[in-house]
């Protein structure tokens, strides 16, 4: 990054602190400077070089604010954001829902200042881009806000990618793309690992990505941190649609699903009772194309990505134990991906890595096939990094670098040559180790719980982790237990 760079980079960073005194959060931060980005890097779109039309309205655009002060540039914000929220397209969708969050006109007027001095279009995709995705993961620590739950660890993200290897000119989607991370590492890994054409680039720009995110503000997020990475353009079409992913197929199909769908185990709406009061109701989708009706959220998503992709697509999902374990539907759904996909690879995640807390989680690839009378999964292959890891989002955050035996044990290059590490005499630790189907069928449920390490914090008093770690392994603990209790209280209520 170059220093004049780094220096936009502290300016923006001591904003956000200064803001922070007068209670105003790293997200609602993000949210007024996007909006006020968005509109400079417009303005900056319609002068030469470029001279573009753009569909913003006069009233409303860069150089109405620049110039007012105090009260006066209070009201009219707060009237452009109403008014450029029901506007069509990217324009629209980025001011969807849009309010001023910053009460003291003079900070405004600053922030304003500082993103005036600059020519964003000239500065680096790269350098934009981190200054953002920065911001992001910033706000993504802030357990306050919630947003963790949006936020997939980069490092995980990087090397789903680095397995699926996608190739140029095919179609990449997220039903549940928070604040897209998916698709900015899938560009940045065909781009780095492809040399492409004119032609290529076009198509990795506009044709690419798809997405779902029913939550505006983070929607609003995604698509700036698109934009901001040179995906898509100031006045193209939306390509993450505000629709929730799982109430109706559209008919579209991709050649890759990468996504991380929310972790909360049911699907609800909230609706207002005779009395007035919010009340929340569980919600199940009625698709003819699902195998089982459920109202567990992830077993639905589960359905809905196997059903979007092509017949020689591919996927990788980040998905809760409970997915791989659970009976009833959750049997049901497992014996139909495994019949009618070849479900090939698990990578068990360790506790410490997410943002929300209590998360048992792994990575199921799997590729799609045209029907058949015999199942498609022969083995699977499942790699255990969560037995004897620690990972703590502080102290010991999860890097690439942790995962790299795993991706070379999975071999993206050919993934039909693969060697376990695991063998029941001469290394009985190895990590890496195959199932055959009849083996999986043959376990109760079904269930791809699959563990075969000694957890040694129990055997080896003399090798215990640092007590943070224990601690917060505890609290993992007590808040997954606590969640599952949640979970079978609301049952029992019904």
């Amino acid at each position: 990054m170059s220093n004049n760079n780094s220096a936009i980079v502290s300016k923006v960073w001591s904003f956000c602190n200064t803001l922070r005194d007068d209670g105003v959060g790293y997200g609602d931060y993000l949210e007024q400077l996007t909006y006020l980005l968005f509109l400079k890097m417009a303005d900056e779109y319609t002068k030469p070089p470029h001279n573009r039309q753009l569909p913003i309205p006069k009233d409303y655009n860069w150089e109405s604010l620049v110039d007012l002060k105090g009260a006066e540039l209070e009201t009219h914000y707060t009237i452009m954001l109403r008014e450029l929220g029901k506007e069509k397209g990217i324009l629209g969708q980025i001011f969807t829902k849009s309010q001023n969050k910053i009460q003291d006109p003079a900070k405004l007027s600053k922030i304003i200042a500082m993103i005036n001095n600059e020519q964003w279009l000239m500065m680096g995709v790269k350098d934009k881009g981190d200054i953002y995705e920065g911001l992001l993961e910033k706000n993504a620590e802030d357990t306050k806000s919630g947003a963790g739950q949006y936020f997939t660890p980069r490092a995980l993200i990087k090397a789903m990618v680095a397995c699926v290897d996608p190739e140029p000119m095919r179609t990449i989607a997220d039903p549940a793309c928070g604040t897209g991370g998916f698709f900015l590492a899938a560009y940045d890994y065909l781009l780095a690992h492809h040399d492409l054409d004119k032609e290529q680039r076009q198509f990795l720009k506009y044709k690419t990505f798809f997405g779902n995110e029913i939550v505006a503000s983070t929607r609003r997020l995604a698509l700036m941190n698109l934009f901001l990475h040179n995906i898509g353009d100031i006045d193209s079409d939306n390509f993450i649609s505000p629709a929730d992913a799982l109430i109706a197929d559209i008919g579209v199909r991709y050649d890759y699903v990468l996504a991380n769908p929310p972790f909360g185990k049911k699907s609800s709406q909230t609706f207002t009772n005779a009395e007035g009061e919010q009340e929340k109701e569980d919600l199940t989708y009625n698709r003819q194309d699902f195998w089982a009706t459920t109202s567990n959220k992830q077993l639905n998503f589960v359905q809905h990505i196997r059903s979007i992709l092509k017949t020689t697509g591919q996927a990788a999902v980040v998905l809760p134990d409970n997915v791989l374990f659970e009976g009833g539907a959750g049997e049901t759904v497992r014996k139909k991906l495994l019949e009618t996909t070849d479900v090939h690879t698990i990578l068990r995640l360790p506790t410490g890595i997410f943002y929300a807390h209590g998360v048992k989680a792994n990575v199921v690839f799997f590729d799609n096939k045209p029907s058949s009378k015999d199942p498609w999964t022969k083995e699977i292959w499942v790699y255990d990094y969560r037995t004897n890891i620690h990972h703590t989002l502080k102290k010991n955050p999860l890097k690439l670098e942790d995962l790299q035996d795993f991706i070379s044990c999975y071999n993206p290059q050919n993934r039909h040559k693969r060697t376990e590490t695991y063998h029941p005499e001469t290394n009985p630790e190895g990590r890496w180790r195959k199932f055959t189907y009849e083996e999986i069928i043959a376990r109760d449920k079904t269930s791809l719980d699959i563990t075969w390490l000694k957890d040694k914090s129990l055997a080896d008093l003399d090798n215990l982790p640092d007590p943070d770690v224990l601690a917060e392994d505890i609290i993992e603990n007590l808040e997954a237990g606590l969640e599952s209790f949640r979970t079978i209280l609301t049952a029992l209520e019904k």
